[in-house]
C-alpha cells in the first residue's frame, strides 16, 4: 500500500541526507518507525537495531571510571 506524505521541503531534504549518511532510504525510516511505533517488529529485528545502535552511538566517558560508592553518593551531603 501506498501513502502521500506531507513535510517541508527542508525536513524532506535534511531526511534524505541523515538516511543517505546511515546506509539507508527516508521510505525504510518511516516504515521502520511505523513497525517500531505499533509494536510490529519481531525479537530479531529488535536486538539487531540494539546491537546496531551500540555499535554506532557508543558512549563517550573519554576513560572515566565510575564505583557504586560514587554512583551511590551522588546528592548526598
Amino acid at each position: 500500500m501506498n501513502i502521500t506524505l506531507s513535510a517541508e521541503e527542508g525536513l524532506i531534504r535534511k531526511t534524505r541526507e541523515y538516511a543517505a549518511r546511515h546506509g539507508t532510504s527516508m521510505n525504510n525510516m518511516i516504515r521502520e518507525y511505523m513497525k517500531q511505533m505499533t509494536g510490529s517488529r519481531s525479537r530479531d529485528e529488535a536486538a539487531t537495531e540494539f546491537a546496531k545502535l551500540a555499535r554506532e552511538k557508543a558512549g563517550a566517558s573519554q576513560g572515566q571510571r565510575f564505583d557504586r560508592e560514587a554512583a551511590h553518593s551522588r546528592g548526598r551531603s
